[in-house]
């Protein structure tokens, strides 16, 4: 192994350990900015900041394509081992150290004489709103192609796998408010008890029927109601329901059973039912070009025995909001086998690390067979 690779692994494995060691929750990355801003101050790049908003951009090179790689950068609040804290659990300390290994994998190589590279080091992809903000901000603008990448867990991809697509579903969060009158627990004829209707609204959510053909389901993840005196019958409620869909039209189609779910119950009971979208993220939308040099980069890269075609996933990912708002940007997300289990989302998530530097090289190579065929297809035409 060569001297450069033996200390990018190091610089990997420290950027790694640092950010692993330092999760922050949506909104509120600012020290994991502070540090990558850090790292790449000395280094010639072009970064722009945000004021309160957390969060990075970073260009090098100049001329076109304009080329992205997108790392999300927020870890997830969840109960490890009795307590509540912040937790990357779905891999973004790994896909930030994987796109940082990009970086400086081009800065030390030397940055092609044509083509602009943006790395996005977004917030707040846990919440769904974060791809979004940024693209308010402009960072989408000018934009010819982008990539992401995603750990996947073991049901999908085995360690030394690699997939040049993901085709995540939609996914809601919803929050419902219960509003009626508390009553004496031995006169429960003068109100509507909240638990009840919650009960009633959890079973007709069981009872919603999509296109079978098309992956779904609604779930109650949380519901309160009541307090510390028991003979008390509650009224009010608050409640969350957690929505997946495989396509953008299915979701719009279940979020309308369940409001006529609601407006049922509401009416039956003689209660408010209010429903708020939380956070919503959109299906993948995919672009064959894209994927199509992802692919060949992973087979120069680890060969073809280690390609796996696009894989389907019930999870989402707010990164498909930037080709719905910038519907000409050409883009696909890398999905990284790893031997990650128990699962995503899971408190104690471990994964393979060695697939962290092969998967900086399929996305170097992605880079360059981008500008190599923007340019091969400019003087063609």
């Amino acid at each position: 192994m060569g001297t450069t690779q033996t200390k990018l692994r190091a610089l990997l494995a420290d950027i790694f350990s640092y950010l692993h060691a330092n999760p922050e929750v949506s909104w509120k990355e600012y020290k994991t900015t502070k540090y990558i801003k850090g790292l790449l101050e000395d280094k010639g790049c072009r970064i722009q900041t945000f004021g309160k908003t957390p969060g990075l951009v970073v260009e090098i090179g100049s001329g076109e394509p304009v080329v992205a790689i997108r790392a999300d950068i927020d870890a997830l609040w969840q109960e490890v081992d009795g307590e509540f804290k912040a937790n990357h659990s779905c891999g973004h300390d790994a896909h930030m150290t994987i796109v940082l290994g990009v970086l400086f994998t081009l800065l030390e190589d030397g940055i092609p004489d044509h083509g602009t590279f943006r790395f996005i080091f977004q917030p707040a992809e846990e919440k769904g709103d974060g791809a979004l903000t940024l693209v308010g901000k402009g960072v989408a603008d000018e934009l010819d192609y982008l990539y992401g990448l995603h750990l996947r867990p073991i049901q999908e991809l085995r360690h030394g796998q690699f997939s040049p697509a993901i085709r995540h579903g939609a996914s809601w969060s919803v929050d419902g408010v219960i509003t009626g009158e508390d009553a004496h627990g031995a006169r429960p004829h003068l109100n509507a008890n909240a638990i009840q209707i919650g009960s009633e609204f959890f079973q007709h959510l069981n009872n919603i029927y999509l296109d079978p053909m098309i992956p779904h389901s609604v779930k109650m993840t949380s519901f309160h109601a009541g307090g510390d005196s028991t003979n008390i019958i509650p009224g009010n409620a608050t409640f969350s329901l957690d929505m997946r869909t495989q396509t953008n039209e299915a979701m719009e189609e279940l979020m309308g059973k369940v409001e006529r779910i609601a407006k049922m119950l509401s009416d039956y009971h003689e209660v408010e039912i209010d429903l708020s979208i939380r956070s919503s993220v959109a299906a993948a939308v995919i672009n064959m070009e894209a994927s199509k040099i992802m692919e060949e980069a992973i087979i120069d890269t680890v060969g073809i025995k280690h390609l796996v075609p696009m894989i389907t996933t019930t999870g989402g990912d707010d990164f498909h909001f930037y080709t719905i708002k910038k519907p000409h940007l050409k883009a696909t997300m890398l999905a990284v086998g790893c031997d990650l289990e128990p699962g995503l989302h899971h408190p104690n998530m471990m994964f393979n690390h060695d697939a962290i530097e092969p998967s900086v090289k399929i996305i170097v190579k992605a880079l360059m067979k981008t500008v190599e065929k923007h340019h091969s297809q400019g003087v063609s035409n």
